[in-house]
């Protein structure tokens, strides 16, 4: 028994558990630290998608390829741009120094901004990466939180080429109706169980 208990305090040990801790005091470092990593996890599934809804925000609603969630007092809107993931269109942006903050991304590849624009006492957020986008209007106190949440959705964001190509298609939406009637028999000749009963 020591042995077993032994054997798992070294493994443990020497495998260890690495723990990052992010700075949320800095808009760059939240960015450069989570963006960076390569992040697999998910747990929110759309058609032809999935991403990582991180803890304290919780998934509303969908309309298409658009999603909405909510983390303390503020709303995220998440738009999946399928049509430019499946023709690999490249992202153009220049910062903008007359904004609250405005930064290019380029990750090995992985292209698009962040822009913080004060509107009144709000600041309107606007992410774009990884062929998608979120929007939310914030206060000030909420801004490193809500670039934080949006950095985790935005860099997990997987699409299934298959069903983007499909979704894409004219008469992917069309159904194909088919008139059934219950009641009437398919096929008149075909012995029923119900006469076998009767002859029997």
């Amino acid at each position: 028994m020591k042995k077993i208990l032994l054997i798992g305090l070294v493994t443990l040990i020497l495998t260890g558990c690495t723990i990052v801790r992010i700075d949320t005091t800095s808009i760059d470092n939240i960015l450069n630290v989570v963006l960076s990593k390569e992040n697999t996890l998910y747990n929110r599934v759309g058609r032809g998608y999935k991403y990582y809804v991180p803890r304290g925000v919780t998934y509303i609603d969908s309309s298409g390829s658009n999603d909405k969630l909510y983390s303390n007092g503020v709303y995220y809107y998440l738009y999946l741009d399928e049509i430019s993931y499946y023709y690999q269109k490249t992202l153009d942006y220049k910062k903008d120094d007359s904004k609250y903050y405005s930064r290019k991304i380029d990750n090995d590849g992985s292209l698009g901004y962040l822009e913080i624009t004060k509107q009144d006492n709000l600041y309107l957020i606007e992410f774009v990466y990884n062929y998608a986008r979120i929007e939310a209007l914030v206060p000030k106190e909420d801004i490193n939180d809500t670039v934080l949440n949006s950095s985790y959705i935005l860099s997990t964001i997987k699409y299934n080429s298959d069903i983007v190509k499909l979704s894409l298609e004219d008469n992917f939406l069309q159904n194909k109706e088919e008139k059934y009637d219950v009641f009437s028999a398919k096929n008149q000749d075909e012995n029923s169980f119900l006469r076998y009963e009767e002859e029997n």
